[in-house]
């Protein structure tokens, strides 16, 4: 049985047996309605994914992996923070009129430093010292940047990744400050296991092992009826990951360098709202 459905179904269940709620503070988030979206939450949930073991993606639910990949490639590779460039519109919301999201994201990420070595931005950082410097303990980013908080339009949840080479296996840790588990905790797995596997392929590694520190771990009142269905469900065989691997440049990967081999899942037939 895939280990992230497993996973997925312990977390809410700690959540929704132990968590607190803040229906007694303002909150920011809005239901279409208007109507204050509350959650319940827990604080510092630390899960692990081992990617030699098995693909972390959810079989409760369908995951809508192409769009993973397509959002992870518009903030890493074309460091973009315009959804015009995207294929979805998960970002619309957060967009003005010219399809800006403001200085989030990609945005950061293309920011540019001079080093010693010479002029980086931060994912190119990232990939010199995987090949130069291997055995570093500094091969992060962070795109939380104070500074420039005013102007973006959404604060990133997902804010930072540390990567470590371990011999020949390449690992990594997802910190972000909140997360939406039923909207966005699984698609936000798949993505940075997708993007350890990039970094990995191009440097000569193994693609080991994804930590997922979350801060905040929250589920909305009105998510928790599905939730609480998708609980009882019976998780399916994790499916196989394929990549190409002819791709030898980062730069090189587009969204069909990858699939889902032997997907199998269970339909989730309610539409979930967002909140905004």
């Amino acid at each position: 049985m895939s280990k992230a459905d497993e996973i997925f179904i312990a977390n809410c269940k700690d959540i929704l047996e132990n968590g607190v709620w803040d229906t007694d503070l303002p909150v920011r988030p809005r239901w279409e309605d208007g109507a204050p979206a509350h959650t319940v939450k827990k604080f510092g949930i630390v899960n692990r994914y081992n990617l030699q073991e098995e693909f972390p993606v959810q079989t409760i639910r369908r995951c809508a992996f192409r769009t993973c990949v397509d959002e992870i490639l518009w903030i890493w590779q074309k460091k973009s923070n315009n959804v015009r460039d995207l294929h979805s519109h998960i970002w619309d919301s957060w967009a003005d009129e010219n399809g800006s999201i403001g200085k989030a994201y990609g945005y950061q990420l293309a920011q540019k430093a001079i080093y010693k070595e010479g002029e980086f931005d931060q994912v190119d950082r990232v990939l010199y010292d995987l090949k130069h410097n291997p055995a570093s303990r500094r091969i992060m980013t962070n795109i939380y940047n104070f500074q420039d908080l005013h102007e973006m339009n959404l604060y990133p949840c997902a804010y930072s990744m540390t990567f470590n080479v371990s011999g020949d296996t390449l690992n990594g840790i997802l910190n972000q400050r909140s997360n939406d588990m039923l909207t966005a905790n699984n698609f936000n797995v798949v993505q940075y296991a997708v993007l350890l596997v990039m970094f990995a392929q191009v440097s000569g590694l193994k693609a080991g092992e994804l930590v997922h520190v979350i801060a905040d771990a929250h589920l909305y009142d009105r998510h928790i009826p599905i939730v609480r269905e998708l609980m009882t469900r019976t998780p399916k065989k994790a499916p196989r990951l394929w990549v190409d691997e002819s791709v030898k440049n980062f730069y090189d990967f587009t969204v069909d360098s990858f699939r889902l081999e032997d997907y199998e899942f269970t339909p989730l037939e309610e539409k979930i709202p967002v909140a905004i």
